[in-house]
């Protein structure tokens, strides 16, 4: 069977699996009281919610994956590290974890594929051609060995997509629409590059997403809470690895970053902001593009069609990279291929600068100033 084939099925079975198992995990956080209560000024809801939705993605997930992966060391070691970051995020969802346990759970659960070899032992960048990063001896320190460069940086990659995926998570369906628009590139991109084990997981990462969206979209009857969040951002870290980095494709290095740039601008907007303000990095606050947007008077799902449109136009940019023959072997490159490659970056451009603009992100102090404790802007009287 086509591994194209395979990839549809997987997303179609893990979809409607989660369909189906979402009212189930809604009746077990009832149970033991995994419910989100709009008690948080963070919040945008305004009735309690079941937030155990994640338990169902992480379900469809290991069904698919065991009937359309290879039972290889490297598959046994991605799910079992599912497993792992599912319980962690569960244990958040009832029990409110630390940021160090939480980030200690993560770590942990990321170093099983890593282990097993899902890490990136070398890569091409343009101009520099392959590199490898080595290893770190540390003879003369307790434990002596040494480190892979590797292994470490691969790890440190995936905690931090687990993270962003997570920032992302705190308006209906956010967090499950990106994952499914940029699961569905990693796949289409993933299978072009002959990674097909990496195609599939990505497949099916966007069909649970997709068939768990049905009851998270605003309104949402359900949450996909840490357990969900935590496993798609996993999920997608290794599809990363797995299907772009692990190539020798120049342009495969790019790829991922530019598919999940909305989560990850936003993430990197809200570190700075609390760094700026000297805030914990891991202390919640309402400086996420969602909470602006709500802040200008957005409803949740005009604040959905603007972010999931922002994303399709830079997994259209990717996709347009690596589809498009704007260059041959040797670094020619054809002119009419590089307008077209040329307006799809114009295209990715507005839509920032226009997210931008909309955001406020870069307004003016001069006519305003943010509130270190709301995220809010506050006009300046004029003088």
């Amino acid at each position: 069977m086509p591994a194209s084939v395979e990839a549809l099925l997987a997303a179609l079975l893990a979809g409607v699996l989660a369909l189906l198992l979402v009212p189930l995990t809604d009746r077990l956080a009832r149970r033991i009281g995994a419910i989100d209560r709009p008690d948080d000024e963070r919040s945008l809801h305004a009735v309690p919610t079941p937030r155990l939705g994640g338990l169902a993605i992480f379900a469809s997930v290991l069904v698919a994956a065991l009937i359309f992966l290879p039972w290889d060391a490297e598959t046994r070691a991605i799910l079992v590290g599912a497993a792992a970051i599912t319980a962690v995020g569960m244990l958040d969802d009832v029990r409110e974890l630390g940021a160090g346990a939480k980030l200690l759970g993560q770590t942990v659960a990321v170093v099983l594929p890593v282990s097993a070899g899902v890490t990136v032992d070398s890569f091409t960048v343009p101009f520099l051609g392959q590199l490898n990063p080595g290893s770190v001896d540390l003879v003369g320190l307790p434990g002596g060995g040494a480190i892979d460069l590797g292994d470490l940086g691969t790890v440190i990659a995936i905690v931090a997509m687990i993270n962003v995926i997570n920032l992302i998570d705190g308006v209906d369906g956010l967090a499950a629409g990106v994952c499914v628009i940029s699961g569905v590139a990693l796949a289409v991109i993933a299978l072009s590059l002959d990674r097909n084990a990496a195609g599939v997981l990505a497949a099916l990462t966007a069909g649970a997403s997709l068939g768990f969206l049905r009851h998270g979209f605003p309104p949402a009857s359900t949450f996909m809470g840490d357990s969900g969040s935590n496993l798609l951002g996993f999920l997608l870290g290794v599809v990363a690895v797995q299907g772009a980095l692990k190539t020798n494709a120049v342009i495969a290095l790019f790829l991922p970053l530019i598919i999940l740039t909305v989560p990850i601008l936003d993430t990197g907007f809200v570190v700075a902001k609390r760094l700026k303000y000297g805030r914990p990095i891991y202390r919640a606050d309402r400086w996420h593009f969602h909470h602006r947007m709500e802040n200008i008077g957005f409803s949740q799902r005009r604040t959905l069609a603007y972010l999931y449109g922002w994303t399709l136009v830079m997994a259209a940019l990717a996709l347009a990279l690596r589809f498009v023959p704007y260059s041959d072997d040797h670094g020619n490159f054809d002119l009419l291929w590089s307008l077209v490659i040329g307006a799809f970056g114009l295209l990715a451009i507005a839509a920032s600068v226009y997210l931008v603009y909309v955001l406020e992100i870069l307004k003016l102090r001069r006519f305003s100033r943010i509130d270190p404790e709301t995220g809010e802007f506050e006009a300046l009287a004029p003088k």
